[in-house]
């Protein structure tokens, strides 16, 4: 017993000397100087994966555990934008569809009008209103004495909780797809402290007509960083119920938010901009999925192209646009409904012919909040030199966020050198967190960058640091002769 004691110990032994061999490895593969950056930090190296490339090279300037698979939380969408991008086109428009079940006639229509979408990812009040300003001016259209029908029978996807994720059902971020989404089903709430009236007014926008708020805020004091400013959101029904204690030295506040179905949101928005107009409606509105439903198409809506919206999508990580783009792209190259399986197969297909090795990689939704997607930083790297490559190369390094300038690295290299010189996505889930773009360093050479890390303290500020510390490396290579 205690030879064989002996024995295990010393293969025990072995492995964790290999092991740490093992690790030695890795990390001698990289430069000398990233080594000791990384080493500054607290993540352990085997939680992260990295690649840095200059642009029109082949030689990677860095590279760590970059075949090994990793969740990339929102840096995925840069290859959900780009698939969308090669495959459609920067001037591919989502069409919404008006048809009637009967002729207009003076004005009248008596039978029902239907309201077909295809999922436009930027159609928002703006463009719903103007959608239904336009029905009346080519139509002369005024009085519907049938049903308004919404047919979202284009996305074919099983029944889903917006807050299976996280538990959050009246975040934005956590929206389903839907058809017929407008402001991708959200609500703006304007919390507004008045002196004159020692109240707190609260304002909804869009204001919906059947949406009640229960405004029960009350005056007070406190961080202008607590979360919600102190504000505690319910929803019962079609009731908002606003409470707590706001503390009103903040000044004025917003909060976006989700409270009714997408469904019921798109319907009250239908009154609410068909009375703007002058509209009268005396029947009901309603859904309905399955067979798209047939009808005299009297007028087609076309949304702001690709190339604008996904701006963005990258810029500011909407889920709900890029996971629309996803599901369109599968629907547009295998055929109507679109379905889940679709868009990643469609996905998956359009970049292996961009030149993307896909073995192994899995985009579950298209938009990165998940817990199952997939893709080495390597793959990663190979969708950034794919975009480099592209003749859409402005298209979508431009959705990206600027460095010190928008989207989510506004206000990071404020009143610094590096403002403005890199084009960067970012991705931040719980225990994970990532980074991914082209870098503009000092010597102007473009450098492409990926970083992922998964680890239960990633998303706990020491990603942030990391990814900080990945691309002010990438900003201070010299050029290739070794000049600057």
């Amino acid at each position: 017993m205690l030879r064989k004691t002996r024995h295990l110990l010393l293969i025990a032994s072995l492995f964790m000397g290999y092991t740490s061999l093992s690790s030695m490895t890795l990390a001698d593969s990289l430069p000398s100087s990233l080594q000791q950056t990384i080493r500054s930090q607290s993540l352990p190296l085997d939680s992260m994966g990295i690649w840095i490339k200059r642009a029109n090279d082949t030689q990677v300037l860095a590279s760590h555990n970059s075949d090994k698979l990793f969740n990339p939380a929102s840096t995925i969408k840069i290859a959900t934008t780009l698939a969308a991008l090669l495959e459609l086109g920067p001037d591919y428009t989502w069409r919404t569809e008006i048809r009637t079940t009967a002729p207009i006639v003076n004005g009248v229509l008596r039978g029902d009008l239907i309201i077909r979408g295809t999922g436009d990812p930027g159609h928002v009040s703006e463009e719903h209103w103007r959608m239904l300003r336009d029905l009346q001016r080519t139509t002369g259209l005024k009085r519907i004495e049938g049903n308004v029908i919404l047919d979202d029978s284009y996305f074919n996807l099983p029944a889903g909780d917006p807050g299976a994720f996280d538990g959050q059902p009246f975040r934005a971020y956590n929206q389903l797809p839907y058809a017929l989404h407008v402001n991708s089903n959200a609500l703006k709430f304007h919390i507004i402290p008045e002196n004159s009236t020692n109240q707190i007014r609260v304002e909804v926008e869009p204001p919906l007509p059947g949406l009640r708020i229960s405004n029960q805020l009350t005056r007070g004091s406190g961080s202008c960083d607590a979360w919600q400013r102190g504000i505690r959101f319910d929803v019962t029904g079609n009731q908002v119920t606003l409470s707590g204690s706001y503390p009103v030295q903040c000044g004025p506040y917003e909060l976006l938010r989700s409270a009714v179905d997408p469904a019921y949101n798109a319907a009250e928005l239908f009154r609410l901009h068909w009375a703007q107009w002058g509209g009268e409606l005396t029947g009901q509105i309603r859904s309905h999925s399955g067979t798209p439903l047939a009808g005299e198409r009297v007028m087609v809506h076309s949304s702001r192209p690709l190339g604008d919206l996904i701006k963005v999508a990258n810029k500011w990580s909407h889920n709900v646009m890029t996971r629309h783009m996803a599901l369109t792209l599968g629907a547009e190259r295998l055929g109507a409904p679109a379905t889940l399986e679709k868009a990643r197969v469609a996905l998956s297909n359009a970049l292996a012919n961009a030149g993307v090795n896909t073995s192994g990689l899995y985009i579950e939704n298209g938009s990165g909040l998940s817990r199952t997607a997939r893709i080495t930083p390597n793959q990663l790297g190979q969708v950034l030199d794919a975009g480099w490559k592209s003749p859409y190369r402005p298209e979508f390094m431009s959705s990206m966020s600027i460095s010190g300038v928008d989207g989510t690295t506004r206000r990071q290299y404020r009143n610094d050198p590096k403002a403005g010189r890199m084009h960067l996505k970012t991705g931040l889930l719980n225990q994970v967190s990532a980074i991914t773009g082209y870098v503009r360093s000092r010597c102007d050479e473009d450098i492409m960058v990926v970083l992922m890390i998964n680890h239960p303290e990633a998303h706990q500020g020491h990603g942030t640091r990391m990814q900080q510390l990945i691309v002010d490396w990438a900003y201070q290579q010299p050029r290739r002769d070794g000049s600057c």
